[in-house]
């Protein structure tokens, strides 16, 4: 029997309750990334299998079954339902899959590894991983790990895209507001130009005016220089 398919069959017997603080307990906003942790079934679940058991495990955690803690249980079915929503997505659903193989090649890499080292080091080749319970607590913790970075990359991206999108738009007002108080001055030029021309005919007639009475500037005569006579 697989280790999920002994999960599932541990959690099968679990209370509403039980089911509603499993899906609840802390950290479950990364523990429920893991779709078929949510709903406790083996990867290699046929359709069917996957449809039978988001029925049963949904109607455990439905609100209107749990009158005496329906908000708790409301978040609950919602991440039922968003899980078995994801493995209806073939994209999702591989994704999922290829998180969790990747943490399982990842733990056997490891030990692959670590084993050489022993061999080299003359110690001997045995770890705790070896042990089919540590292994699985193993590849469940690295693949948890990856489902968060995954899912923190994920949320920085969207915080990028969400930046780029504001500063995208605070560029697109200021470009229409630069373009309306240009639309505003030369309407406002267009409408005061006939009063310019007007002041500026005023100024120049003005100064004609001013030109033609201008009385002519005198200038004094230096006096004529008397020449001595010499004998």
């Amino acid at each position: 029997m697989t280790l999920v398919k002994q999960i599932e069959k541990r959690d099968s017997v679990l209370t509403s309750k039980q089911q509603i603080d499993r899906l609840l307990r802390p950290g479950s906003s990364y523990f429920n990334l893991n779709p078929f942790e949510v709903l406790q079934i083996d990867p290699e679940a046929t359709d069917e299998e996957l449809k039978k058991r988001f029925r049963a495990l949904s109607i455990l955690v439905h609100p209107d079954k749990n009158q005496d803690d329906p908000d708790r249980a409301q978040l609950a079915f919602e991440a039922v339902d968003k899980a078995y929503k994801n493995l209806l997505d073939p994209e999702q659903k591989k994704r999922a899959v290829d998180v969790i193989q990747a943490g399982r090649e990842y733990v056997e890499h490891n030990m692959k590894e670590k084993k050489k080292q022993l061999k080299k080091d003359g110690k001997p080749q045995f770890l705790e991983e070896d042990d089919p319970e540590m292994f699985r607590q193993a590849v469940y913790k690295q693949t948890m790990k990856l489902f968060a970075e995954l899912e923190i990359k994920r949320k920085e991206r969207e915080a990028k895209d969400m930046h780029e999108r504001k500063r995208a738009r605070e560029e697109e007002i200021e470009t229409a507001e630069k373009a309306k108080r240009e639309r505003e001055w030369q309407k406002n030029f267009e409408e005061t130009r006939d009063g310019r021309v007007d002041s500026w005919r005023s100024f120049q007639a003005g100064k004609s005016k001013a030109k033609k009475e201008k009385k002519p500037r005198s200038f004094l005569k230096p006096p004529k220089v008397k020449m001595e006579q010499r004998e």
